[in-house]
């Protein structure tokens, strides 16, 4: 097993609406530029031909895997085939790789990590964080936004508990708010799973805010907002568009300067963020946004890099999990 700081990330080549010629130019791009050591995994003859263009051939290594899983795949196939994730996700789980990068189909990739990887001690399931910049200047982490579409509210629970260990870890926050999302900010307020999840959340040790509302996500309100997967990745594509369709607006109406703008932009492309960490596992995985280019790829891979080195992955010993609602 080679050293987690010294272990390459590995990156699924044949991932994501582009393919190989986005994503190979990504790891070349992390390894270059950023000094990430990176393995790209997938089908080797068309890998090496997309590393020959940027003239990288003996300069990255490649793992074959004669499998590409389709990005409409919703998972369960994925393990069963030769494919890029499972493979990927072996290599993290043997220690051969520090990380994995995939900007895949989700689902398959949660799939393929649950099965290679495996759930970190007490996890339940695995839930995705992403920061979201929010108006005060600092960031707010979703969770979960797209892994577990139909949790129980245990897995919620331990969803806010890998999302303030993140907090806390990543961002730097020392002890972070976390709030649940509702239909309303009144205690009782949402559905059974919601409802069940807010029990739960306030007899954890966690500084739990109670719930809050989707006005909330880009407000700064708490350091961590927590939902379902289905809700939360919902969430995540409403903010995209959103910000792409109000800049749209305001650079018509030219209410803006342009670098105002672009400033703006790119406070929420996920080239600035590089994908959603999988939290809840024995190793790291990132997931990027499936139209990734090159650069996203790239900060995907650097994003991997520093989790992988800084032990991110399940629950904290001092944050038990959540015992059933009775």
């Amino acid at each position: 097993m080679l050293d987690p700081v010294s272990a390459p990330v590995a990156v699924d080549a044949m991932g994501g609406d582009h393919g190989p010629a986005e994503t190979v130019g990504g790891a070349v791009m992390a390894s270059r530029e950023h000094g990430v050591p990176v393995v790209l995994v997938g089908r080797a003859g068309e890998v090496r031909r997309h590393l020959a263009r940027h003239d990288a051939l003996g300069e990255i290594g490649v793992v074959h895997a004669r499998e590409v899983v389709p990005m409409d795949e919703p998972g369960a196939a994925a393990i069963e085939t030769a494919s890029s994730l499972r493979i990927g996700c072996e290599l993290v789980g043997r220690g051969d790789a520090s990380a994995f990068v995939s900007s895949g189909s989700t689902g398959a990739v949660v799939a393929c990590a649950v099965r290679g990887i495996g759930r970190a001690p007490g996890v339940l399931r695995p839930a995705l964080a992403v920061a979201l910049p929010s108006v005060t200047g600092g960031a707010t982490v979703l969770i979960d936004a797209g892994a577990t579409a139909d949790p129980v509210p245990e897995m919620v629970a331990q969803f806010a508990v890998l999302g303030a260990s993140y907090a806390r870890l990543v961002l730097g926050v020392p002890d972070p708010s976390v709030g649940l999302l509702s239909i309303g900010s009144e205690p009782g307020k949402g559905n059974r799973v919601t409802r069940g999840a807010g029990e739960l959340l306030a007899g954890l040790p966690l500084r739990f805010h109670g719930n809050v509302e989707g006005h909330d996500v880009l407000a700064g309100t708490v350091d961590v907002i927590v939902t379902d997967g289905f809700t939360g990745n919902v969430v995540l594509k409403n903010v995209e568009g959103t910000v792409r369709a109000t800049l749209t607006l305001v650079a018509e109406g030219g209410i803006a300067t342009p670098e105002a703008l672009r400033e703006v932009a790119r406070r929420y492309d996920p080239e600035t963020h590089g994908g959603a960490a999988l939290l809840g596992l024995r190793g790291t995985v990132v997931v990027a946004h499936g139209a990734s280019g090159a650069a996203t790829i790239a900060r995907a891979c650097v994003v991997a890099h520093a989790l992988a080195d800084g032990g991110v992955t399940g629950l904290p010993e001092d944050r038990p999990a959540a015992e059933p609602v009775r």
